[in-house]
Formats: structure tokens, C-alpha cells, sequence
């Protein structure tokens, strides 16, 4: 495991009203697979420090990553990474950590990601590091989310037409839906990939997570082939 590392913020980018994708430059940063995480550490004037994990968004490039941050209402930290941390501000890293959640693209199995909220973090990676490998290796993904507002890289999703996606609202869903709004269902997962060959990625809350890999389990896909990462 590497130790911790300045990492220095280059760009910030909004993705809704509450997430931000965030850029810093880590020179010594050693590479990384899609779907590990980092810590981050926050030292504060008097000494006091705080840590905290987030995922990687994108494949490895050169002394540089990129994190989505969700900013939680009464957060300590992440409403501080969102919004008010500096650009040339400087943090510290530490990773990539996780060895199981991850996903490489010598790997041909499809793939299923299932993604809840801003869970879709660690799996945007993935995405992209089969576009920048040129696979054709099948992959499919399906997004819950609140509202249409809530969905993050949505310009990015749509332009991929080699990956079949669904989006799944559980509040509000726009005018013209194939499906009311509500909790991800069976139907939702649904003629996308073939159960038996097909490795399932799922991201989200706890409560999420969990009811999603019962329902893969139900639908006849393998325990071992599905990979679940949670928060909250």
C-alpha cells in the first residue's frame, strides 16, 4: 500500500446541484485499476484531520485522478471538497486501495454495472477504461436515480451508444418514460445480458446494494459473479 501523497486540485467540474467531479494533480501517483478508491486527508490550521474515501473516476493517467464528491448536507468533509476547497489547494491521497471491486479489460466476460445515486463513481471508470482500451467486450448499465437532475456524466452516458443503458427513476421521471417512477425492479435488469456468463458490478447505499444483488441472484445470475461495493 502507498502512503499518503500531496494531490493538488487542478479543476472542478459540476455534475448536478450536489456533485462534482474533482481533478488534482498527484505526481507521484503510481496507477490504478477502475473501481478502487482513495482516502483523502484534510489537515486543518490547528492540527485536526479528517479522512475520508471516495472513488476513482477514470482510468489511470500520469500523475493525475479524478474523484467524484457527493456534498452531504451537514457534512464534515465533503461539502469542503465540493464546494469551497480551493483550486492550487492541496490535499493528501492514499491508494488505490480495494483489490476486488475492480474490473480489467483482459477480463471478456460481459459485464453488468448497476449503479445507485453516485455510486455510478467507480463504474464510470470502468466505462471509461473499455472505451480507452477499445474492447468490444459487452457491457450494460443501469442507473437509478432520484430525478433526471440527479444523474451524473449524462452527456458522457448518452454519447456511448456501445453500452446499453437504462435509467431507473425512483421520484420523478420525465415525460415520456417507458416506466413510472419507483424502485429498480427484476424488470429493470431484464433481457439486458446473459446471467450465466455475466459479471454484475453494483454501487450505491447499503439499502441499494442489497436489494439489488438479491434480485441478480434471483434472476439466475451466480453469487460469485457479483461484485458489490456500498456507503451510508
Amino acid at each position: 500500500m502507498n502512503g499518503w501523497q500531496p494531490a493538488r486540485l487542478v479543476r472542478r467540474t459540476d455534475l448536478t446541484a450536489t456533485g462534482r467531479s474533482l481533478s488534482f494533480a498527484v505526481p507521484r501517483w503510481p496507477g490504478h485499476l477502475p473501481g478502487q478508491h482513495v482516502d483523502v486527508r484534510l489537515t486543518a490550521d490547528d492540527g485536526y484531520q479528517a479522512v475520508r474515501s471516495y472513488s476513482l473516476a477514470g482510468p489511470p493517467r500520469d500523475g493525475a485522478i479524478e474523484l467524484g464528491v457527493q456534498a452531504v448536507a451537514g457534512g464534515e468533509v465533503s461539502p469542503y471538497l465540493a464546494d469551497t476547497l480551493p483550486l492550487g489547494a492541496q490535499v493528501e491521497v492514499k491508494g488505490p486501495l480495494g483489490g476486488w471491486f475492480v474490473w480489467r479489460p483482459e477480463n471478456r466476460e460481459p459485464v453488468l454495472l448497476i449503479a445507485g445515486g453516485s455510486g455510478i463513481v467507480p463504474l464510470m471508470a470502468m466505462l471509461r477504461q473499455r472505451q480507452a482500451a477499445e474492447t468490444d467486450t459487452a457491457f450494460a448499465l443501469v442507473y437509478s436515480v432520484r430525478d433526471p437532475d440527479q444523474i451524473w456524466y449524462r452527456a458522457e452516458l448518452d454519447r456511448d451508444r456501445t453500452v446499453r443503458t437504462r435509467y431507473v427513476y425512483t421520484r420523478r421521471a420525465p415525460e415520456g418514460a417507458d416506466r413510472p417512477a419507483g424502485r429498480i425492479t427484476a424488470r429493470d435488469l431484464d433481457g439486458l445480458l446473459p446471467p450465466d456468463r455475466t459479471r454484475c458490478y453494483v454501487c450505491g447505499p447499503t439499502g441499494f446494494v442489497e436489494h439489488v444483488a438479491g434480485l441478480l441472484i434471483a434472476a439466475g445470475y451466480p453469487a460469485d459473479h457479483i461484485r458489490t461495493e456500498r456507503f451510508g
